[in-house]
């Protein structure tokens, strides 16, 4: 990934209201892939302190978005098409870690799987909680 990209990516991250909302932080920025964490707040949680799965889904297309913008060489803005979630098991942890992987990078469509992990910082266990499937396309 050259400076450039890196620093779209970056930029376009750091300028979005609702991963502000969110305090999400970019993990990880490669060519086809993005992790990004977001921490635990009240909002997010249903009634015994899981994440609720709008938070899940919100994170799924934020860091899908993010994993297709990777893949092309130049500026570009991506939306979504399709979007299936898959929820595993309850979303318990301290925080959701999103991996974003580019499967199949088009001309105009992209197709990406994008896991969620929760984190439980005291017993340091990451916990698979979602996977996904989302389609996305190239605008400009």
């Amino acid at each position: 990934m050259t400076t450039e990209k890196y620093n779209l990516i970056t930029t376009s991250f750091n300028k979005s209201e609702t991963l502000k909302f969110y305090n999400a932080s970019l993990e990880e920025v490669q060519i086809d892939f993005i992790s990004i964490k977001i921490p635990k707040q009240s909002l997010m949680t249903r009634k015994h302190g899981m994440f609720n799965g709008a938070t899940i889904a919100s994170l799924v297309d934020i860091s899908s978005g993010f994993a297709a913008v990777s893949h092309y060489d130049d500026d570009c803005y991506v939306v979504t098409v399709e979007l299936k979630v898959n929820y595993l098991r309850p979303a318990i942890g301290d925080y959701l870690l999103s991996k974003s992987y580019v499967i199949k990078g088009g001309k105009k469509i992209s197709v990406i799987r994008t896991e969620i992990y929760t984190m439980n910082e005291k017993q340091n266990k990451e916990t698979h909680v979602s996977t996904s499937l989302v389609t996305m396309m190239r605008i400009k």
